[in-house]
């Protein structure tokens, strides 16, 4: 049976090509909202996080109506250290909507996620959006869309896909780049004719694969997925299981049913065949989970995720400001939200270690595991967490590391200055095209095969050399054999001398061994690091030193002193800068750095054995 009443298709791209932004100009064009009705930009990305950054971080479902035709639509994220959300959620659809923008053309991301939407099978859409940039290069953008699809084994179907021109901002889309479009009336069209209408056997029993885990106080885990055959309804008594027995099959039944209209959740008393729908009642129900008829168990085969390549030790916090600022602060508190974080996200890895306050995380990437922490800081957590590093595999006898595809997008001057910082990072040079040639402002895309490794705490350097112009993103390559030492830091810290509180004058003096983060007023305890060394080596600094009176000094004398503005420290700021014998101590209020061993003397002591 054809389900020709519904579409499921999902919203695919590198990170900042605008398919939030297109989504919400598909909602307001179809009616979702009311017209007198206020609508955030971006209204679907609805967490803080979210929000703040302008990154999509956690899939998400909508549907809108369109000539009497449901469309399902999931929207994506770009990043890609959140590619596992991507890896299952088109496992829900039957075509993919891949969105590239009309300057920057197909990134890393893009061929990641592309890749596997071919290997599924699904009908591909091409929109070329933000083609009113003035730097658009429309042609050249769809030729390599096209040979996309050709170094990835497209089949000849998909090959043939038909490509769209939009501007998400505007809400327009035209099938003629040289005929500027009036509104979304094409893609919409495009979706009913192109993406084909799920099909199933809507009398044989139940199979729904679950590819998505919500989580509600009230109702505890919602199971999000598309139901393959067959119907449900509530009350119904089903089997649970997964494809590779990994547990045993249990018996449920369906307690609530919900299809999700525009943004909303609406409660239903059946689904059917094609339908995505969200599932409550559940206990112990995880993605990849089969949900079965009670009569007939025959779980699905789920999408394999790919494996993590960063970890990061996440332990109890023992500074002598713990306990603090924050309301969870125990071993107990850390674990439990740790492994509640692996059941809506397939791509962590949560494993214990020999000491009972400490877990190793693995995850994607540096931004994977610092959204981890950021959200765990905004719930009232306190933690320590140490350097990222790269997990290694012995394959065939040898030691390989993790290898990321990086692609740059620098101006012609900068060029040099990048190449010449790869090169220190064991980096190899894979293609140089140029960019925007003849215009008043070149550029270059050059793309590296580089250590994982190499890249931490590389960013901040490339916005110096490339003065705020470049653009860089990378995506997990392969495992090559390891490539040799990287010098991670060839900076020391400047660290604080004794606990108590920072003043004036005694940052006067620290200024001038270099870069400070704190500024006059800031409590500091002995082992903080208050700012940063252009020396290798780590400088101890008494940044709470008062200037002792005397009869011929005033005490007022101390406002002439005129401080350099600290350097404010992020999360990932933090994680980026912190070599291997320090942490970062992570409450809600505050982000501090450290040093592992906090007595001075007890550290010098540990170097003079070195």
């Amino acid at each position: 049976m054809k389900r020709t009443e519904l579409r499921n298709v999902a919203i695919i791209a590198h990170v900042d090509h605008g398919k939030t932004t297109l989504v919400d100009g598909m909602l307001r064009q179809s009616g979702t909202f009311r017209t007198n009705q206020t609508v955030n930009e971006r209204v679907m990305d609805s967490n803080d996080i979210e929000r703040e950054r302008g990154i999509t971080i956690l899939a998400k479902n909508t549907s809108v109506m369109y000539n009497g035709v449901k469309i399902n639509i999931v929207d994506t994220p770009g990043h890609a250290d959140f590619g596992g959300e991507v890896e299952r959620i088109l496992k829900m659809v039957d075509g993919v909507i891949l969105l590239v923008d009309a300057a920057e053309g197909p990134m890393p991301q893009t061929r990641f996620v592309l890749q596997h939407a071919l290997e599924l099978g699904h009908r591909i859409i091409i929109v070329i959006n933000k083609i009113d940039r003035p730097d658009a290069r429309i042609d050249e953008v769809i030729d390599e869309c096209y040979e996309l699809l050709f170094d990835l084994d497209a089949s000849d179907e998909q090959l043939e896909s038909p490509i769209l021109f939009c501007s998400g901002r505007d809400g327009t889309a035209s099938a003629d780049q040289s005929v500027p479009g009036e509104d979304l009336t094409p893609l919409f069209d495009k979706i009913l004719e192109y993406i084909p209408a799920p099909e199933g056997e809507p009398d044989e029993p139940l199979q729904l694969l679950v590819s998505s885990i919500d989580y509600n106080e009230y109702v505890g885990r919602i199971a999000i997925g598309r139901i393959e055959r067959g119907s449900i309804s509530v009350n119904q008594e089903v089997m649970i299981g997964d494809y590779h027995n990994t547990k045993k099959e249990y018996r449920g039944r369906i307690v609530t049913l919900y299809q999700i209209t525009g943004l909303e959740r609406t409660p239903v008393q059946t689904a059917k065949v094609g339908d995505i729908v969200c599932i409550s009642g559940i206990e112990s129900i995880t993605i990849g989970d089969t949900i079965c008829d009670s009569g007939c168990y025959e779980p699905l085969p789920f999408v394999k995720i790919s494996e993590p390549t960063v970890e990061m030790t996440f332990s109890v916090n023992d500074s002598p400001f713990a306990g603090r600022e924050g309301k969870y602060v125990t071993s107990r508190h850390l674990r439990e939200r740790l492994f509640k974080e692996l059941l809506k996200d397939v791509s962590l890895r949560v494993s214990e270690t020999e000491l009972t306050d400490s877990f190793k995380v693995a995850g994607r990437g540096e931004m994977h595991l610092s959204i981890l922490i950021e959200n765990m800081r905004r719930e009232g957590y306190e933690l320590a967490v140490s350097t990222p590093r790269v997990l290694y595999k012995e394959i065939d006898g040898r030691l390989c590391e993790p290898i990321e595809e990086l692609v740059v997008d620098v101006p012609e001057s900068s060029v040099g200055a990048v190449m010449e910082k790869m090169g220190a990072r064991k980096a190899e040079m894979v293609s140089m095209n140029p960019m925007g040639q003849g215009s008043a402002n070149p550029r270059m895309r050059v793309v590296f095969h580089v250590p994982s490794r190499g890249l931490f705490g590389y960013r901040n350097e490339f916005l110096t050399d490339t003065k705020g112009e470049g653009i860089m993103s990378s995506v997990f390559h392969e495992y090559q054999p390891y490539k040799g030492d990287i010098p991670r830091r060839l900076t020391g810290s400047l660290v604080a001398f004794e606990s108590g509180e920072a003043v004036t004058y005694g940052l006067y003096n620290a200024q001038e061994r270099g870069a400070l983060f704190i500024g006059a007023g800031v409590q500091v305890y002995e082992g903080m690091i208050v700012g940063v060394s252009p020396k290798p080596d780590d400088l101890v600094v008494n940044v709470c030193k008062k200037k002792h009176l005397t009869n011929t000094r005033a005490s007022g004398s101390d406002d002439a002193l005129r401080l350099i503005p600290p350097k404010v420290m992020s999360l990932e700021d933090s994680l980026e800068f912190i070599s291997d014998d320090e942490l970062v101590e992570v409450t809600p209020k505050s982000i501090r750095l450290r040093k592992r061993t906090l007595s001075n003397v007890q550290r010098a002591k540990e170097r003079a054995k070195l």
